[in-house]
């Protein structure tokens, strides 16, 4: 990865800093995004001690697409070369809640925040010979589907029921975008479950209960974020696009993440309530 340049987002903490430090350790240029000014300063500073990495801060809330937008305006403007973006950011939330821009939030940060911000960047990213788009999705997907009826639950609302659409909205992505895009190689993956502070702020009953149970046998951040960095570097996927990997293997995702009508109109869909802010 010498010479190259990562753009991971969510990049100060849990699977998104663990990335930026492997990638770092592999000679990239590294640039995070975070919510937080002195905590994405210190883990720049991390990164750059425990790897000798050149590490670039950025700082937006991707739940907001006018904070995607200016994220994207400073990336290109500051970044002359981005060879790897890693969708990192991603959230679950147990009760509905609207972001500023009036749409469910499981939707708006795990969804159109990394299709707003891929699309955005891809005039940049296709200049690299190297170009690698990588989605971070979950197994959760698999019990997903596009409620397009209700796609942002406003009649009826499950935590567990957006985040799975979501988790699959990210492979469907995935395979959409490598169909359109076949100078960019674009890959999603399961990153196992994480020892990380994923749902804290709004944790459902049985994620309060379980968690604290099952925390000892979680993969830590830096396990889980193997995958992650497997897909933004390894050399045998250079040219390999549309794939899901788990555990830095090729793996099928489940079977609705290959309808390409349904990839199709989802991609119309999203581009629609991006455009409209």
């Amino acid at each position: 990865m010498h010479g190259r340049t990562a753009l991971i987002t969510g990049g100060t903490g849990g699977i998104g800093r663990a990335t930026a430090m492997g990638l770092g350790r592999l000679g990239a240029n590294v640039a995070i995004t975070g919510r937080d000014a002195v905590r994405a300063e210190e883990t720049a500073q991390e990164i750059r001690e425990s790897t000798g990495a050149t590490v670039f801060v950025f700082l937006a809330d991707l739940s907001s697409q006018a904070e995607v937008r200016r994220l994207a305006a400073e990336a290109l403007d500051r970044l002359p070369t981005i060879d790897v973006l890693v969708n990192n950011v991603g959230g679950y939330w147990d009760t509905r809640q609207l972001t500023v821009d009036g749409i469910e939030r499981t939707l708006a940060v795990n969804h159109l925040a990394p299709f707003l911000l891929t699309e955005l960047l891809l005039p940049r990213l296709k200049r690299s010979a190297y170009a690698r788009v990588v989605t971070v999705a979950s197994q959760a997907h698999t019990q997903g589907w596009i409620d397009f009826d209700d796609l942002q639950g406003e009649r009826s609302y499950s935590g567990a029921r957006a985040y799975s659409q979501s988790k699959l909205a990210n492979v469907l992505f995935t395979h959409e975008l490598a169909r359109r895009q076949p100078r960019v190689t674009a890959n999603a993956l399961h990153p196992g479950v994480v020892s990380t502070a994923f749902g804290a702020a709004d944790p459902g009953r049985t994620q309060r209960l379980l968690v604290p149970l099952l925390r000892p046998f979680m993969k830590s951040p830096a396990r889980g974020a193997e995958t992650s960095i497997y897909a933004a570097s390894a050399p045998e996927l250079v040219g390999a696009t549309g794939g899901y990997f788990a555990n830095s293997r090729s793996r099928r995702s489940a079977p609705q993440s290959y309808n390409q009508d349904l990839a199709s109109r989802l991609w119309q869909v999203s581009e629609d309530l991006v455009r409209a802010r």
